[in-house]
């Protein structure tokens, strides 16, 4: 019986692990093909969406409200404060391109 209970369990880790190994897979293919990644320079991804003055469109991850920022060529929004762990994140999906926007 211990035989059956290992070799199951054994199956359902492999399984697991190739599910696991196509959804990584999938998940970078996406990011590729939509052009997610990082920018060489650290610029603002030209996929985010942008008022008439040009202004990145983002949903603030620290007071939760939609705004439109200048962004720098760093990559900082004009609203960043350093050391704030929302408004550091903010900065790592701006510059990944995935940051929410409206």
């Amino acid at each position: 019986m211990e035989d059956r209970l290992e070799r199951l369990v054994r199956q359902k880790f492999r399984e697991a692990g190739r599910k696991y190994a196509q959804a990584r897979d999938a998940y970078r293919e996406g990011r590729e093909e939509s052009g997610g990644g990082e920018s060489a320079s650290g610029a603002v991804p030209p996929s985010l969406p942008r008022d008439e003055a040009g202004r990145v469109r983002l949903v603030c991850r620290r007071d939760a409200d939609k705004r439109t920022v200048h962004v720098g060529d760093d990559g900082h929004p004009e609203c960043f404060e350093a050391g704030h762990p929302d408004c550091e994140g903010c900065v790592e999906d701006v510059r990944d391109g995935i940051v929410e926007t409206w």
